[in-house]
């Protein structure tokens, strides 16, 4: 009879059962393959997403979608098809951002007025403007489509007043474009701080097809003032037809 080893004597002996190297290694990488297929698995759900997103246009919700599998699964298959695309989606996704600022610069009004429908579009200056002295103050542009009182646009001013005796000149700047004069003139009423644009058609075309509409008008207290409008987000269907 052989003498049996230490080893061998000490697994019989506590019944521990000493595991096979090449048994433990064998469980050990099936585990690892079980862990991996399902981190794949998974993230080929959020992969499935981001395609949806991008398919839709969503691009805030691409980006989301396309971070949350470079963070959660970064080594996955899905990961590694989604990575290259990442930048253009998240050049769309400001982009998208942006345009919902600029959109949201805009406020556009329907009420019954007179005999008819009157409809408006109108913005704010990006910076309010000191136009007498008595501190900086909203200037805000309007164009009013209405079937009685026809179409209009004008700038209107919360203190101050415009100075257009008869009538006078603006001067308008569709971004770095040449600067054009346009007639302007101011309702011989109290009521209202408000300067009429006699080409309202010309200037709506400006400012939608503008990333900034610069108008240089004058007012009473002396010289000119400029009032900058961010008027890429405007909404062109909001008017009728006939302004288009």
């Amino acid at each position: 009879m052989k003498t049996m080893t230490l080893s061998a004597l000490l697994c019989t002996s506590v019944l521990l059962g000493c595991s096979d190297p090449e048994a433990e290694r064998a469980r050990q990488q099936a585990a690892a393959a079980a862990e991996n297929a399902r981190k794949e698995q998974e993230a080929a759900v959020i992969a499935g997403h981001f395609e949806q997103a991008v398919s839709a246009g969503d691009w805030d919700r691409a980006r989301l979608q396309g971070v949350s599998l470079a963070d959660q699964y970064p080594d996955t298959a899905a990961a590694a098809a989604v990575a290259p695309r990442m930048d253009e989606v998240r050049l769309k996704a400001e982009a998208a951002r942006e345009l919902r600022r600029l959109r949201a610069l805009w406020h556009y009004n329907q009420v019954a007025a007179g005999s008819g429908l009157q409809k408006s579009a109108a913005i704010y200056a990006m910076q309010p403007v000191d136009v007498d002295g008595s501190g900086a103050k909203p200037v805000q542009l309007v164009f009013r489509d209405h079937p009685q009182w026809k179409q209009h646009a004008y700038l209107v001013l919360q203190a101050g007043d415009f100075r257009c005796p008869g009538g006078c000149q603006v001067k308008v700047q569709v971004d770095d474009g040449p600067v054009r004069s346009m007639a302007a003139w101011r309702p011989d009423t109290d009521e209202a701080i408000a300067m009429f644009i006699t080409d309202h058609r010309q200037l709506w075309k400006s400012a939608a097809g503008a990333g900034r509409l610069s108008i240089e008008f004058p007012v009473k207290a002396g010289g000119t003032r400029t009032a900058v409008f961010e008027t890429k987000g405007l909404d062109t269907t909001a008017l009728p037809a006939r302004w288009n």
